[in-house]
């Protein structure tokens, strides 16, 4: 599938406090923790758990949240299919798009039951 303009702004305006209660059902639900979600989105933003919450409560957009990330060096090491997005695919121009769907990555693979040194491609 192809990401166009549209689809990359929708993303980046959505809110990503509304959606990270997704992903802490979606890995609970599968036997891992809010800690083991946490460590993921520090390895690939850089945000430790006090600047997440800050962020989730001042209900920062997607755009906000990866524009103040510190993007590991190893996230292009992400690869994969996420909801019919062949990651390492996505065009640069559609940068925060590509971002948002390197996350939803390492979220499935913690859901997945993975291992935390694969999930931070250690």
């Amino acid at each position: 599938m192809k990401v166009t303009a549209k689809k990359n702004e929708q993303v980046a305006n959505m809110i990503f406090g509304s959606i990270y209660p997704h992903y802490l059902n979606r890995i609970v639900k599968n036997g891992r923790t809010k800690e083991d979600l946490d460590t993921v989105i520090e390895w690939l933003t850089g945000y430790n758990h006090k600047i997440l919450q800050k962020l989730i409560d001042e209900k920062v957009t997607f755009r906000t949240f990866f524009e103040k990330a510190k993007m590991h060096p190893n996230s292009d090491l992400i690869k994969g299919v996420v909801c019919g997005y062949r990651v390492e695919e996505i065009e640069d121009e559609f940068i925060i798009y590509k971002q948002c769907r390197q996350l939803e990555k390492l979220v499935d693979e913690l859901a997945k039951g993975r291992k935390m040194e694969k999930i931070l491609r250690a």
